[in-house]
């Protein structure tokens, strides 16, 4: 159909269309130099759709690029949030943890209390009550001076600045470097506190076991159950009807009623005094030693090791007595002591 003649001139290009057998063909000349610039454009603005295309295809892979970098970076900002509360968290446990040591510190007297600390003292004269919520922020002020509120109260600010709640930092506008700043702070305020407060609670084990020893060497109940026939102290002798002092409990029981040691211990003595009978003494540990008189028979030996509610003999009246009855007697460092006063149940 086309046909493109250089022939006729060499200075053009001619193109002859036949529209048929009898038709008189179409011929159309243009000159080589319009040519040759129409095949320069053409080949300039197809460079530059190239160029177009690819320009938008890289621009496009950036925009997903930079779109998936926000999400990440909302994701990571997020996070540091979450991460920055859970550290505030944190701090409040560990400051409440810290309370509650220091109360166990006082009641287990390795530590006197502080005026205003554990107590918690309040006074002073009541006014009217002001209007709103005036009372419970003055309250929370009030807790915060004293150092006994939150992580976020003026004792935590000064151990860590930097630290705040996620919502602090949202409403504060602080960049990530900064929320990641803050959280480094409370971490390492955490590493120390969580340290100290370790140590604490080593201090704290040891004073409790301790007590715990205390106490299970400390004479707590009735050795026998029966009736005071004669207490502690001044009393008018039944053998000589004269004032005398009594250094011991009588407590009246059945005969061959069972006697309890009042806590553990190790048996000292068992034997026989004239006044007092068949005995048993008791040595708790801690300086505390009891003895049993009149019994009519022991049931442990010496060295050997009792415990709270352990029999250790039984109800007589051996020895100087008008009838069945325990002698119930309490040493602490050699001195006697009422035993009515180490008895709890």
């Amino acid at each position: 159909m086309g046909q493109v003649n250089g022939t006729e001139n060499s200075d053009a290009y001619t193109v002859v269309i036949f529209r048929g057998s009898t038709a008189k063909p179409l011929r159309f000349s243009f000159p080589r130099k319009f040519v040759s610039k129409l095949l320069i454009v053409g080949a300039i603005l197809i460079l530059a759709d190239i160029l177009i295309i690819s320009h938008y295809v890289i621009r496009t892979g950036e925009v997903w690029e930079l779109s998936a970098f926000r999400a990440e970076a909302m994701s990571a900002r997020e996070q540091t949030a979450a991460f920055s509360g859970a550290v505030d968290d944190l701090k409040k446990r560990l400051t409440g943890m810290k309370e509650v040591n220091q109360r166990l510190r006082v009641m287990l007297g390795i530590e006197a209390p502080k005026t205003g600390d554990v107590a918690n003292g309040r006074g002073g004269e009541d006014g009217p009550l002001p209007e709103g919520n005036t009372v419970l922020q003055t309250e929370k002020a009030f807790k915060t001076e004293d150092g006994g509120g939150h992580p976020s109260s003026t004792e935590s600010s000064q151990s860590t600045p930097g630290t705040q709640t996620s919502h602090s930092v949202d409403s504060n506008g602080l960049t990530e470097q900064e929320m990641i700043a803050s959280i480094k702070d409370g971490i390492d305020w955490l590493s120390k506190e969580a340290t100290t407060q370790e140590q604490f609670l080593q201090e704290l084990s040891l004073a409790a076991e301790q007590k715990s020893s205390r106490w299970a060497a400390t004479p707590s109940i009735w050795p026998v159950k029966g009736w005071v026939t004669s207490g502690f102290g001044p009393r008018v002798s039944p053998f000589t009807e004269k004032p005398a002092w009594h250094d011991g409990l009588d407590i009246g029981a059945a005969a061959n009623a069972p006697v309890q040691a009042p806590a553990q211990g190790r048996i000292t003595t068992v034997g026989f005094d004239p006044k007092l009978g068949n005995l048993v003494k008791i040595d708790h540990g801690f300086g505390i030693e009891t003895l049993y008189g009149h019994l009519a028979k022991s049931l442990v030996k010496e060295g050997q090791r009792v415990k709270r509610g352990e029999v250790v003999g039984l109800v007589g009246s051996s020895g100087l007595a008008t009838g069945p009855h325990l002698h119930y007697m309490v040493k602490v460092h050699g001195q006697t002591f009422d035993p009515v006063k180490y008895i709890l149940e």
